[in-house]
């Protein structure tokens, strides 16, 4: 085809210019939408993301999360900021234990072309970066008060009784111990459950949160020791001597002492006799008046060696305790 033709050119100007034409006209009416808006300052509030954090590291301190910019541009550009989601991104692959302050520069913050940053505030960030550790905390609980008169505090469990915490070294190296908030027991007199909260230092509180933990209050009766001589139903005739009575050792709710009962009325005696092997044991019963537990330690004697069909009738009073001196004494 001749250079010189209408064909020619008409066909050069549709397959070359015509696209240059398009983006001619485009960036002119690009320019009056843009370039020829009015310009205006403003700030906006940035968000401060922490990127590439050794997993062996934390921030130990507070800082702020975002920062103020001030920018000039464009006013649709300037709307167009929040959809863009600008933040200014500290890399901290490099950092190590210790104080490290950032600074905040106008080349610090990717801001779409046509955009000026004309301040940052704060200009700088300061981050204290600690080890990471985690530590075990046992929970001591912390009492009130007293039981009822006769009740004593037998067990105080908690539940969970260590907690486990992950955090900066120099924050958790200060605590050995985890405490409770006071546990109210004054006037108890029955075991019980409560859910009682730490009392933590707000820098703890900031790691784990308000925590709270189960304790298991277990109230008792409040126990005495107490020797009785106790008659045993029959006489028994031993290898050695006769034996008509027994000390028993045992310990007393105080406040079946406080009614001052008769061994009688608590506790009786009963002989297990076992032929074949020559043994009579002696086995301490309580009453069924009584309506406390009685535990008993020690029996003096337990077991009486006795010779083949060795028992005799038994005495005259029936079978009843013989008090001891300390029971005489109250009597009196």
């Amino acid at each position: 085809m001749k250079p010189f033709s209408l064909n020619y050119w008409r066909r050069t100007l549709a397959k070359e210019w015509f696209p240059i034409l398009i983006s001619l006209i485009m960036a002119i009416v690009l320019w009056f939408n843009v370039g020829g808006e009015k310009k205006v300052d403003t700030s906006v509030m940035i968000p401060v993301e922490v990127i590439n954090l050794s997993r062996d590291l934390v921030i130990s301190n507070q800082f702020k999360r975002q920062i103020e910019v001030t920018v000039n541009g464009p006013r649709s550009l300037i709307l167009d900021i929040e959809k863009k989601q600008i933040t200014r991104q500290i890399d901290l692959s490099k950092a190590t234990p210790g104080t490290t302050v950032i600074t905040n520069d106008v080349d610090s913050i990717a801001f779409p072309r046509g955009i000026t940053i004309l301040r940052v505030q704060p200009s700088t960030i300061i981050l204290s970066l600690d080890k990471l550790v985690k530590k075990q905390f046992e929970i001591n609980p912390v009492t009130a008060g007293n039981p009822l008169p006769g009740y004593i505090l037998k067990g105080l469990r908690m539940d969970p009784d260590v907690i486990t915490v992950t955090g900066p070294e120099t924050v958790l190296a200060p605590y050995k111990v985890f405490r409770t908030k006071v546990i109210n027991i004054n006037g108890m007199n029955k075991s019980v459950q409560q859910q009682i909260p730490l009392d933590l230092e707000p820098a703890i509180v900031d790691l784990i949160g308000e925590t709270t933990i189960t304790a298991d209050i277990t109230i008792g009766y409040e126990m005495v020791e107490k020797e009785y001589t106790l008659t045993l139903p029959q006489a028994v005739v031993g290898s050695k001597k006769t034996i008509k009575s027994v000390r028993v050792l045992a310990s007393v709710p105080k406040l079946l002492l406080d009614r001052k009962l008769p061994a009688k009325d608590m506790l009786s005696t009963a002989i297990l006799e076992d032929w074949e092997n020559g043994t009579a044991t002696v086995k301490i019963i309580q009453s069924e008046k009584t309506d406390l537990p009685i535990d008993i330690i020690h029996v003096e004697p337990a077991v009486i060696e006795i010779p083949v069909k060795a028992a005799i009738p038994a005495p005259e009073n029936g079978g009843e305790t013989q008090p001891d001196s300390g029971e005489a004494a109250q009597k009196q």
